[in-house]
């Protein structure tokens, strides 16, 4: 089965050649206590046999710039993909869109909430985002969404100008599942699935939510598989966000995706990912570690 992980990170410990500037200002725990740079992270995939995997830029570290992320995608190009942070209200959101792509990095992502960033961003559809929708559209580049369910109003309005586009939640959006199924207080979740655009990131906080008050993660997953459907879901395992091994956090995806269909888990783990964001074959990969030059010196190994 091929393996991809759909939300990776990378924090290079080189700060002089990579400044921190966190989008709000505040830099996430999480990458200061446990960070990892490239060539812990492709030892972790190898550990954890992930074939390819999806660097998402550390908002929370660098803010829009995506310098580390671009020279971690280009030292493996055939393992890693890159999703670029970016400010789609800025003037120069289109150039930006172009510089990134250039650099060999593969969609942007809008950051309009977080741990640093409680709450939902209010520009999260605002007109002067339109111009970066638009050329997403066009030039069918995906957009990735850090957003919690709150957003989903602001989210249709710009769909419903550019019903093309390709989308994928984060988190599935941060749902609130503790009403358990039908999931009426997740409706709007729900409903967004008739917008073709639209996947969900299934990641270990979508998971940990399907635990609360009356939801079971076996519920949530069914419900999510007969409302959109396998191949609008993929997995992404946070790492290094979230705590633990990468092997772990594979191996606890993998349990839970045994109640659904076998070809349901063939597509969440690798299959829809590899569409999305690869498009091209894929057979899995052989291990390749991180050569002197693409290796950072205090790589924290998970």
């Amino acid at each position: 089965m091929l393996v991809i992980d759909t939300h990776t990170h990378v924090i290079s410990p080189d700060e002089d050649r990579y400044p921190t500037d966190p989008i709000g200002g505040h830099r996430s725990t999480w990458s200061q206590d446990h960070p990892v740079d490239l060539d812990g992270l492709l030892h972790a995939l190898d550990d954890a046999g992930i074939d390819r995997a999806v660097v998402v830029q550390a908002s929370t570290v660098y803010g829009h710039d995506n310098r580390y992320l671009a020279d971690s995608v280009a030292a493996h190009p055939d393992r890693l993909t890159g999703v670029y942070s970016l400010d789609a209200t800025a003037p120069d959101a289109v150039d930006r869109i172009n510089h990134w792509q250039s650099r060999g990095l593969n969609g942007f992502r809008l950051f309009t909430t977080g741990t640093t960033m409680p709450g939902q961003a209010d520009w999260l559809g605002h007109p002067d985002s339109y111009p970066a929708w638009e050329h997403a559209e066009k030039h069918d580049i995906p957009i990735c969404l850090q957003m919690t369910i709150h957003g989903i109003p602001a989210l249709r309005t710009t769909l419903d100008h550019y019903p093309r586009t390709r989308v994928l939640l984060d988190h599935c959006a941060r749902p609130d599942l503790t009403d358990g199924p039908p999931y009426h207080t997740s409706q709007a979740l729900l409903d967004l699935a008739q917008y073709p655009g639209v996947h969900l990131k299934l990641t270990h906080r979508a998971l940990d939510a399907a635990t609360q008050g009356a939801s079971t993660i076996p519920d949530f997953l069914t419900t999510l598989h007969t409302t959109y459907g396998p191949s609008r879901i993929m997995w992404g395992s946070n790492y290094p966000a979230a705590q633990g091994p990468l092997t772990n956090l594979l191996t606890q995806a993998r349990t839970h995706l045994t109640t659904l269909p076998e070809t349901a888990t063939t597509a969440i783990l690798g299959g829809t990912a590899n569409t999305f964001y690869f498009h091209t074959p894929a057979t899995p990969a052989t291990p390749t570690p991180a050569t002197p030059a693409t290796a950072t010196p205090g790589a924290h190994h998970a």
